[in-house]
């Protein structure tokens, strides 16, 4: 039986109705522990002001409020676990603020809610979620980047690593993919992170949308 301390939710979501209904599914999941439950950002912060939360599955459509206003809020509070982005779909713009903050995951909201009790654990444990998903890229154009030819050139190798990156897989689920090793995927990885100049598997996600998407 194992020792380990629940992980403490906090759940920010304008829905009453969604956040009944997921509260109900995380506190019956074992492992996880729903310390409370927000309509708001004011009402997010003041819980993480006065209580310790591991992981913050936030809404990014707030009625009025967007969820990407959180982060710099939480910052302010001292905040340091984790973020899951929960959302029906996110555009272009969106997605690429969301993996600027150091979000630990994107989770759409059509997909059965016992895969999210799944998709906690697993961020938990220091992976990065991001199922096959389709953004949504509206009318307005990508930020301004740098041009593609001026993006560094990929291996096949390392494009097809990047693609499992970007779709959320564990680097054993791309090694079985792929027929390889996992310590290839690892040292794949690390080619990655000196060619685009990136340290984190989120960030190199974001390079992913906003680089080398076309391509993957």
């Amino acid at each position: 039986m194992s020792n380990a301390l629940p992980v403490r939710i906090l759940l920010v979501d304008d829905h009453a109705l969604f956040r009944e209904g997921l509260g109900r599914l995380l506190e019956a999941a074992p492992g996880l522990q729903l310390v409370a439950t927000c309509g708001t950002l004011d009402e997010a912060v003041k819980v993480l002001r006065s209580t310790a939360i591991d992981l913050v599955l936030l809404d990014i459509d707030l009625g009025e409020e967007s969820g990407v206003e959180f982060f710099d809020r939480a910052r302010q509070t001292g905040y340091s676990g984790k973020v899951l982005a929960v959302t029906a779909g996110v555009d272009h713009l969106a997605a690429s603020r969301l993996l600027a903050e150091g979000v630990c995951g994107v989770f759409h909201k059509h997909n059965l809610p016992e895969t999210l009790v799944e998709c906690i654990h697993r961020v938990m444990s220091g992976e990065f979620w991001l199922q096959e998903v389709s953004w949504q890229r509206g009318s307005s154009a990508p930020p301004s980047q740098p041009e593609p030819a001026a993006n560094p050139a990929l291996t096949d190798r390392e494009r097809q690593v990047l693609s499992g990156v970007f779709e959320g897989l564990a680097n054993k689920e791309i090694a079985g993919r792929l027929g390889v090793s996992e310590s290839s995927v690892k040292g794949v990885l690390q080619q990655l992170f000196s060619k685009t100049g990136v340290r984190t598997r989120s960030q190199l996600v974001r390079i992913a949308l906003e680089q080398y998407r076309d391509g993957l």
